[in-house]
């Protein structure tokens, strides 16, 4: 068994992150009238947020752009079942790369590290570029993690070896951060741990599944380590401690 028998998230998950459907037609909502605008998500996924803003305004079109070939494929398919395959471009490549600006709207949800960089410096690389990829007055909605408190030595501990607790703020550091980049705030909400649960579960489940349908199979036992490995972060690390924020920002 290797990691392309795995299922994919798109299998178990609507939205590739901590994302219910309420949320995310509030999180439209927010990006203002949208007639005429062009809208790119760098780190799309399989675009189902990009997606639903375009089915939401048949006048408007977009570009979504993510290393994941088959995410993007999946994301090809259901444009062309749903409708806006004419207006949108799915692009398999490197997000971080891509010049294709200016545009009205752009979105990057949990997924600031497509312009590299160290991890501490994600968050301000992800800002900066936004901004130079956005029309004056052009909005992002930007997800990012946060501290929803200190967390303990024991809990980072538990985190994976590559995130430092410098990576993350505040929820109102994070905010204050944002606009020290050229931008206002114009809305502000966070994951509930509901669509955390949600979007861990999918994450579990997908290899659970690969385990259980082969539990003897070579690479069975990797996968079940895996498994254990997501487990132990997920409940001795983040659960409780890490928030995303859905920011809606304004380019000054």
């Amino acid at each position: 068994m290797t990691a392309s028998e795995i299922p994919p998230l798109y299998r178990y998950l609507t939205f590739n992150g901590p994302l219910s459907e309420e949320h995310a037609a509030r999180l439209i909502r927010t990006l203002g009238p949208l007639t005429g605008k062009r809208v790119a998500d760098l780190g799309c996924g399989w675009a189902e947020l990009l997606l639903r803003i375009l089915e939401a305004e048949p006048a408007a079109t977009g570009v979504g752009v993510d290393l994941d070939e088959q995410g993007i494929a999946h994301a090809r398919a259901r444009a062309e079942a749903r409708g806006p395959a004419g207006r949108v471009e799915l692009v398999a490549g490197d997000a971080g790369a891509w010049a294709g600006g200016p545009v009205d709207v752009l979105i990057n949800l949990g997924a600031s590290h497509v312009w590299g960089g160290a991890p501490e410096a994600h968050t301000s690389n992800a800002l900066s570029a936004a901004a130079g990829l956005l029309e004056p007055g052009g909005r992002l909605l930007f997800g990012e993690c946060f501290w929803q408190r200190p967390p303990t030595g024991a809990e980072m501990a538990a985190m994976p070896d590559d995130l430092p607790r410098e990576q993350y703020r505040s929820l109102p550091d994070l905010a204050d951060f944002a606009m020290s980049h050229g931008f206002r705030l114009l809305a502000l909400s966070e994951a509930s741990q509901a669509e955390w649960d949600d979007f861990e579960n999918g994450h579990a489940l997908r290899l659970e599944d690969a385990v259980l349908a082969a539990p003897d199979a070579p690479g069975a036992a990797g996968l079940r380590a895996r498994a254990d490995a997501h487990r132990e972060v997920r409940l001795r690390g983040f659960r409780g401690l890490l928030g995303l924020a859905y920011l809606t920002l304004v380019r000054t």
